[in-house]
């Protein structure tokens, strides 16, 4: 009988779950709004390094629209991330940065087929500038099309002189259609702390791929069916079969 080696056991590898921050760096965050986007992103961070278990790692990417569009953070494991302060100048080129997450999301090398739905997080407090630059076409293409269309996408608008209506379109048909908003460094906080929980307690649950909606208490409510469309090799599931943990004989929705 062959002798057995504890040390040629491969353990399974964690699966990613991937967060993209979009996060307007235009001049206008200046200020007290740029030092709070810094705080909030390192406290949500340091929060996804404590969630890390072997089944599931939460990747954190951020890219910054501003003077320039630019990957702030590549993909990297919650743990590992040393966050860099955002610095705030120049216009507010959401088209290049939504290109930019696209084509981050649809390269399969980047963003793997094994990875659950990424959540996508959009920060503004103004309106696309320059006017000529074809935002409409770009975030329509986002939500619309290809494996960016399946993100979970939320939107947070800060200040009195934040696009309402760009944000709207951005979480239009995602699971949170909410569209929130900032009067102060306490709302975004407040924000970051909401998608720091939503972002964890999808990371613990026995189906990452499926959000779950967090209620005005802070606390895990009933679990929300992904818009993600079906494949003809993966019908829809019905509400219960949904509700409940994947079964070996139940059908395996394909996101990628």
């Amino acid at each position: 009988m062959a002798k057995f080696d504890i040390n040629k056991v491969v353990v399974p590898a964690a699966k990613p779950l991937p967060v993209i921050l979009l996060l307007d760096v235009s001049g206008s965050m200046r200020g007290e709004k740029i030092a709070a986007l810094n705080k909030s992103v390192e406290e949500m961070i340091a929060s996804f390094a404590d969630q890390t278990k072997r089944e599931v790692e939460i990747q954190v990417s951020a890219i910054t629209f501003g003077n320039e569009v630019k990957v702030h953070l590549p993909y990297t494991p919650a743990p590992d991330i040393k966050w860099t302060p955002l610095s705030a100048d120049g216009a507010t080129p959401l088209a290049d940065a939504l290109v930019m997450a696209k084509e981050m999301v649809e390269d399969k090398a980047t963003t793997p087929s094994r990875a659950y739905r990424p959540a996508v997080v959009l920060v503004s407090d103004g309106e696309p500038w320059p006017k000529n630059q074809p935002w409409e076409q770009a975030l329509a293409a986002f939500v619309g099309d290809g494996r960016s269309a399946k993100c979970e996408r939320y939107a947070l608008g800060i200040g009195s002189e934040a696009d309402e209506s760009v944000l709207e379109k951005f979480v239009d048909g995602a699971d949170d259609q909410t569209v929130h908003h900032a009067d102060d460094a306490a709302g975004i906080v407040e924000f970051f702390k909401f998608v720091t929980m939503s972002v964890s307690t999808r990371s613990k649950s026995s189906n990452p791929n499926q959000t779950v909606a967090i209620s005005q208490s802070g606390l895990p409510a009933a679990p929300v069916a992904s818009t993600a469309q079906p494949t003809a090799a993966t019908p829809q599931a019905s509400s219960a079969q949904t509700a409940a943990p994947a079964s070996a004989s139940a059908p395996r929705r394909k996101y990628w």
